[in-house]
């Protein structure tokens, strides 16, 4: 899209009232919008208008702005979201909050930081790793996703079985709303009974009830990561039984453990050439285990001793304990680099469930069976946070290969009874534009009801971020 189609959408003189409000070189537009990257969806950038505030107050201005002249708003973070959360169209405009990347305080006794919305993850964890803390909270698009983005989705990530999600680690957080006032609320201690805690309403709203700004994040003490070991098992019993026994390790506390199913894995392993002696890469699960305490030798001669007891269990177990930086970076890239599928299967179909552990060896195995009867050439890439009982799902298919009518098969497989076994259909990435009929089948109905009358309340011009999460009432 070109500036003279923009200016043709959108109303006269919107486009210099932004330039006055925020100044010309904090606004792109037309072919400077196309050239940039969008991101994980490659419309993202789709509405070619794109303006960047400095301030809280400045995102206000432009959200006033925007009420008067009737123009929708799509917020930005890190533009790394799976489910097209970020998409916009010609009409609207977005709002990136990359120059809002301040750390305003980070208070080592406290153990809290203040940050702007804009701020990446890795930004944070390097600067609280100075003072030997963390946000307790990492995934694997750490350099791009900020933490107003997070907030938004709600994000989880590979340390959520021991510090929870995002909602977890904000202690308060900022907000503009459709008319232009702010929401302030940037508590900075654990107890507050004041009444109503609002903020909840901004975390996993995806942008749709307000424009995050700024957000105290709660920080925990960093434990030094001393081992890592990566473990060949024959079935989910064992990942659990190995699971229970790793949590209970003496010297070390479990710091991370990332389930990988036989077909990622061979595929990873392949990727990236990897190999070790006497660990086949066919085994029914990997499970990548790290630990963090202090006192090295005694973790390793534990895990050890952890490996011995699942073989007297489980002979088939194998195991693989990295004894160096490298050797343990590789580990991780198995898991971590996901991006591999989708170079071979561009746009593949992904879903992202979560299950609680007791149904979760149940569930795979009916969704193994269930997708074969769908089409006996799919072989999902299955991986994920099992410690949570989180599981992605990546289907071996380029995107638009499959017909709509296989595609709602395959849905029905993977979210058969998802809600009465006490999951959710998506765990960390969201709903987005991507998942709005999937909340819709899941979802208990008075909460999509109440879903329904806080957007039609809090934004009742849909203003923000239409036509994800929730189909506004009564409006297009």
């Amino acid at each position: 899209m070109n500036a003279i189609d923009i200016s043709a959408i959108l109303p006269t003189g919107f486009i210099p009232s932004l330039e006055e409000a925020l100044g010309p070189r904090n606004l792109k537009i037309g072919a400077d919008v196309m050239g940039a990257d969008p991101g994980w969806h490659p419309d993202n950038l789709g509405c070619g208008v794109v303006v960047y505030p400095g301030t809280t107050e400045q995102v206000a201005t432009v959200v006033q702005l925007c009420r008067r002249n009737g123009v929708s708003i799509v917020a930005h973070g890190g533009k790394t979201g799976l489910v097209g959360g970020g998409i916009s169209k010609p009409g609207e405009i977005v709002v990136s909050l990359e120059r809002m990347n301040r750390i305003e305080r980070l208070d080592a006794d406290e153990q809290v930081a203040v940050v702007e919305a804009g701020t990446a993850l890795q930004t944070l964890q390097e600067a609280a790793a100075i003072h030997g803390l963390t946000p307790g909270i990492d995934l694997a698009a750490r350099g791009s996703a900020t933490i107003g983005g997070m907030v938004s989705t709600n994000a989880g990530g590979i340390m959520a079985f021991r510090n929870g999600v995002m909602r977890h680690r904000v202690m308060g957080l900022e907000a503009v709303l459709a008319d232009g006032s702010v929401f302030s609320d940037l508590t900075r201690v654990v107890k507050n009974s004041a009444g109503y805690d609002l903020k909840h309403l901004f975390i996993g709203a995806e942008g749709t009830l307000g424009i995050v700004t700024r957000v105290a994040v709660k920080l925990e003490p960093v434990m030094p990561e001393t081992a890592t070991a990566l473990f060949g098992l024959p079935s989910l019993a064992a990942v659990f039984a190995l699971l229970k026994q790793a949590r209970a390790l003496g010297s070390g506390e479990l710091a991370a453990c990332e389930a990988m199913w036989s077909g990622f894995f061979g595929f990873s392993a392949a990727n990236h050439g990897w190999s070790a002696p006497e660990y086949r890469t066919d085994n029914s699960v990997n499970l990548l285990l790290s630990f963090a305490g202090h006192g090295e030798a005694r973790i390793s001669d534990e895990i050890a001793s952890l490996y011995e007891a699942m073989l007297e269990r489980f002979p088939e177990t194998e195991a693989v304990l990295a004894s160096s930086l490298t050797q343990r970076d590789a580990l991780w890239r198995l898991r971590e680099d996901t991006e591999q599928i989708y170079h071979a299967y561009p746009a593949a179909p992904s879903y992202d469930v979560s299950v609680p552990l007791s149904e979760a060896e149940a569930y795979v195995a009916c969704l193994e069976e269930g997708l074969q009867a769908v089409d006996p050439d799919l072989k999902p890439f299955i991986f994920g946070h099992i410690a949570d009982g989180n599981l992605h799902i990546i289907l071996n298919r380029r995107g638009g290969d499959l017909p709509a009518s296989t595609l709602a098969a395959v849905e029905a497989v993977i979210y058969k009874d998802i809600r009465s076994l006490g999951g959710s259909f998506s765990a960390e990435h969201g709903v987005g534009s991507k998942r709005i009929h999937s909340l819709n089948e899941t979802a208990d109905p008075v909460k999509l009801h109440w879903i329904g009358q806080m957007k039609r309340l809090i934004d009742p011009d849909n203003l923000f971020n239409p036509g994800k999460l929730v189909l506004h009432p009564g409006l297009s």
